[in-house]
């Protein structure tokens, strides 16, 4: 079950929080949640290297608060923040309400999932050896902490005629328990072959170990004096 399910979806609103958070009518909701792609669209577009993995949108009646997290964010700020001015312009106007924009900075950008999936869909796109890409991409995640990876591509690899899948895995990757911290990035190398899909699943550890989490459950949880370890049956 777990090779099938988004890693993140399934542990949404169990131990991780939802990334668009807010409460709208049976009228609104579809309207305010192309908006909120939009808004993720726009961003990814505009700041392709600035490593943005997720964007977290909160609403209330007066402002829509825009999280981005990123691996440069003085890519996005710019000198003397203009370029942060100019972007909640940007996004004013493309949705007509007011926008509250604050930058989170990633310390450990190779444990992203998704950003590891960029990097490696960049490398296939400048026709880089798909298997040496991923070897090396398994060693920097474990090197900088990471208690596992899957790495896993599917296309026309190394411009072969038939579309096949290469997968490599290093450490462990328990998908199916909750409490353990998967992260999941997807993404797409455009190569003159055709499109070879990219999909990363790291392992950052137990939720309850990550004091540093920014999550309140997820704080508490580290605060929390030790219980004994329960099982999840499924």
């Amino acid at each position: 079950m777990g090779q099938k399910v988004n890693p993140v979806g399934y542990r949404t609103g169990v131990m991780c929080d939802w990334k668009s958070r807010w409460f709208a009518s049976k009228k609104e909701f579809p309207s305010l949640l192309v908006e909120d792609q939009k808004i993720r669209n726009f961003i990814k577009t505009k700041y392709r290297f600035a490593g943005i993995p997720k964007v977290e949108v909160e609403r209330t009646r007066d402002e829509v608060k825009v999280v981005l997290y990123t691996a440069r964010p003085g890519i996005v700020i710019g000198r003397k923040g203009q370029e942060i001015e100019r972007l909640q312009d940007e996004l004013q106007q493309l949705t007509g309400r007011r926008i509250n924009i604050k930058i989170e900075e990633i310390s450990r950008p190779e444990i992203e999932a998704q950003l590891v999936a960029e990097d490696i869909a960049e490398q296939l796109s400048k026709r880089s050896s798909f298997r040496r890409t991923m070897k090396r991409a398994l060693e920097n995640t474990m090197e900088n902490g990471a208690k596992g990876i899957k790495i896993q591509l599917a296309g026309r690899l190394g411009g072969a005629e038939m579309a096949r899948r290469e997968k490599q895995i290093a450490g462990s990757i328990p998908l199916s328990t909750l409490r353990a911290k998967i992260d999941y990035g997807f993404t797409e190398a455009k190569t003159a072959q055709g499109h070879i899909g990219v999909q990363v699943w790291i392992n950052q550890g137990m939720y309850f170990e990550d004091e540093e989490s920014g999550h309140g459950a997820d704080a508490q949880e580290g605060q929390a004096p030790k219980k004994p370890k329960r099982t999840y049956k499924r």
